[in-house]
C-alpha cells in the first residue's frame, strides 16, 4: 500500500540521546502491515513519534500498517509549538486519519497523553473502529493549574527541571522533546481537555485505557473515569505497575507494545457489555528495580 509523502520537520533543541542504549529517532514513521487495516499513532504535548514508535514497530509487526506523524509545532522549536492551538493538532490528526481511511477497510487510533486526547475527540466524532489511550490526562493534576491562562502572560516558557516523566533513568536520559514547556500550549491543552471529557458518554469504539501507576503528570483515577464514562461495549482496562507517565518509554514499555495490536482482537473477540482490565506478570520487564 503506497503512504503519501510527509514533509520533513525541522528538528531544533530536543534533548540529546546518550552515548548508549537503543537508537533514537524522533522522526515520523510510516510502517507497513500486510493488509488493509492501519492504526494512527499520536505522541504528547512536546514529544515526538519516538515516543510511539515501540507501538508503531509492534503493530507493524503484527501486520498492521502503523503511521506516526509530528504534529504541528513539535520537531520544530519551543516557539512554534507556542503559536499552535489544540485545534491545529486536532486538524492535523483529523487529516491523517482520513487519509488512512481512504486506502483502508479498518483505522485505529493509538494516543500517548495529548494524543489520547485527540484520539478520545477523533472517536466521537469519525468512524474509529478501535482505539488505544495512553496516560490520558482530563484534567491536571498540579494544585496551579487554574493560574496557566494568567500565567503564561508572564512566564511564556517554563523549564523542565526533571525531564521528562520517566522512571527508567536510561530511558529519560535518551528521550528527545524540549526542553522547555510553553505554557500556551498547556492552556491549549487544557481547552481540549475541556472539548472531550463531555463527549466521552457519546464514544462507543472499542477502547482500550492504559495508565502508568507512578504517572504524576495525569492522574491514573482519569482512566478509570475514561474507561466507566464511554459508552463502548468493549472496554479493556490496563494498570502498569512499574511506570511514570510516558508508560511507552519506561519499564513497562515491552509489556505495553505487546498489548496494544490486541485491541484489534479485543474488538471482534471480546463479549459485549463488560469491563475488562489486564493484570501483567511481574517480571524483569515491567517492574522497576
Amino acid at each position: 500500500m503506497s503512504s503519501a509523502p510527509q514533509k520533513k520537520p525541522v528538528v531544533q533543541p530536543l534533548t540529546e540521546p546518550v552515548a548508549s542504549g537503543p537508537k533514537v529517532d524522533p522522526s515520523p514513521f510510516d510502517l507497513p502491515g500486510r493488509g488493509r487495516v492501519a492504526a494512527l499513532c499520536l505522541h504528547g504535548l512536546t514529544g515526538t513519534p519516538y515516543e510511539v514508535r515501540s507501538l508503531g514497530e509492534a503493530i507493524s509487526a503484527a501486520g498492521i500498517r502503523a503511521v506516526g506523524p509530528a504534529l504541528p509545532g513539535h520537531n520544530e522549536t519551543p516557539e512554534r509549538l507556542a503559536a499552535t492551538s489544540y485545534t491545529d493538532w486536532l486538524e492535523a490528526a483529523r487529516e491523517e486519519f482520513h487519509r488512512l481511511r481512504e486506502g483502508c477497510d479498518s483505522v485505529f487510533i493509538v494516543g500517548m497523553s495529548m494524543g489520547g486526547l485527540l484520539a478520545l475527540a477523533l472517536a466521537e466524532e469519525e468512524p474509529v473502529d478501535a482505539l488505544a489511550v495512553i496516560g490520558t490526562p482530563l484534567v491536571f493534576r498540579q494544585p496551579f493549574a487554574w493560574l496557566i491562562p494568567f500565567a503564561k502572560h508572564l512566564w511564556p516558557m517554563s523549564p523542565k527541571s526533571r525531564g521528562s516523566d520517566i522512571r527508567d533513568p536510561a530511558a529519560r536520559a535518551r528521550h528527545p522533546g524540549y526542553r522547555v514547556m510553553p505554557l500556551n500550549s498547556v492552556h491549549e491543552l487544557q481547552c481540549l481537555q475541556r472539548r472531550v471529557r463531555p463527549l466521552l458518554a457519546r464514544i462507543t469504539a472499542p477502547i482500550l485505557v492504559a495508565h502508568g501507576m507512578h504517572d504524576r503528570t495525569a492522574n491514573p483515577r482519569d482512566s478509570v473515569e475514561i474507561r466507566d464514562a464511554v459508552s463502548s461495549e468493549i472496554r479493556e482496562s490496563l494498570l502498569l505497575a512499574a511506570s511514570g507517565h510516558v508508560v511507552t518509554v519506561d519499564f513497562d514499555g515491552p509489556a505495553l507494545a505487546q498489548a496494544i495490536p490486541l485491541v484489534s482482537l479485543v474488538a471482534s473477540s471480546r463479549p459485549a457489555n463488560r469491563a475488562f482490565h489486564l493484570s501483567l506478570p511481574a517480571s524483569p520487564s515491567n517492574r522497576a528495580p
